[in-house]
């Protein structure tokens, strides 16, 4: 009998498949890596479905001898026997949210080859931000401005933002771009602090976006003073289209076709907000402090969401359908 191979071991080793952006040619200074980022990927991959979030909970989990983590080890280990220490493990996942974006920007763009979600509807992605509220307490602005921290709870790091839909937050601004499909297909991400201006951040989801991409929805925000986001389209020939200012109901003669790409948008976007939050049981608040271990947790979600789209896609399984139970399987 062929013993079955666990669901997180195969969603480990996809890493392999997966196109990484090109690295500069010309090293920096320091050692050279030992361990291939690869290798450190698959490690996140591993503590973000299991919702481990420090280098020692990984140790920790993978130090219990059971038929699944002896086969975690394996592949987390080189070739020649050796496995990284907890300090080569830190320093390691310290630095690789900076490499997050490009990498899910590479997947994305591998997904629409493999799956061709615009086969049969237009070319169009969209842009948007869910805010995502921070580990502990709040830091009031009369504190800050005082330079108090009241409390040891406090993410000192985040900071305030507000919007018409969700009111007053203290945390962090999860960016995004997805292709406007039937199913919720992230093709670029960011995390900022939540008082980041979204068309500031936009430019740099835009560069990520599959060349096939020509229509790129967004709100009225997004159509800035500064024209940022508009630069960034025409620079890689396509079009933003936000909604129209001015006073319901729009009579001009683009205001049916914006009418109804705006309501793709919506159908695209807005269960993300509260599909993605609940796959990862973040309603309330992130698991982590701090930016950089904010943004390998959350980034890192979003590309695990990325690597489920492309198991279901190679098993022949509902793309988008029964996310939740695929992780809770894992």
């Amino acid at each position: 009998m062929i013993p079955e191979v666990p669901l997180l071991v195969m969603l480990v080793k996809l890493v392999d498949q997966i196109p990484v952006p090109r690295q500069p040619q010309k090293r920096g200074r320091g050692r050279p890596k030992t361990y291939p980022d690869r290798l450190i990927v698959k490690a996140l991959v591993v503590m973000v479905i299991r919702r481990i979030y420090s280098a020692y909970g990984l140790l920790a989990f993978l130090e219990q001898e059971t038929a699944l983590t002896r086969q975690l080890r394996q592949l987390l280990t080189l070739p020649d026997g050796r496995f990284p220490s907890r300090r080569t493990w830190e320093r390691r996942l310290q630095a690789l949210p900076d490499t997050l974006p490009g990498l899910i920007g590479a997947l994305g763009r591998h997904l629409v080859n493999l799956i061709q979600p615009w086969a049969h509807l237009g070319r169009a992605a969209a842009v948007d931000s869910t805010p995502l509220r921070a580990n502990g307490g709040v830091w009031h602005k009369k504190h800050r401005e005082q330079g108090i921290v009241p409390h040891s709870s406090i993410d000192t790091e985040a900071n305030w933002s507000k919007s018409g839909y969700h009111g007053w937050w203290y945390g962090w601004k999860l960016h995004f771009a997805c292709a406007v499909t039937r199913f919720w297909l992230p093709l670029a991400a960011e995390l900022t602090v939540a008082n980041t201006y979204d068309a500031h951040v936009a430019p740099a989801l835009i560069r990520q976006l599959p060349a096939e991409v020509r229509y790129v929805l967004g709100d009225r925000h997004y159509d800035d003073e500064a024209h940022q986001v508009h630069s960034a389209c025409r620079l890689s020939d396509r079009f933003l289209v936000p909604p129209k200012a001015g006073p319901y109901p729009h009579t001009d003669a683009g205001s049916p076709v914006r009418r109804v790409l705006h309501q793709l948008r919506s159908k695209a976007m807005e269960p993300f907000n509260g599909l993605f939050k609940n796959l990862f049981g973040w309603h309330g608040q992130v698991p982590v402090k701090g930016l950089q271990r904010v943004r390998l947790v959350v980034l890192g979600a979003v590309f695990v969401y990325q690597l489920l789209l492309l198991y279901q896609f190679q098993a022949g399984l509902p793309l988008g359908k029964g996310v939740k139970s695929l992780l809770q399987a894992a």
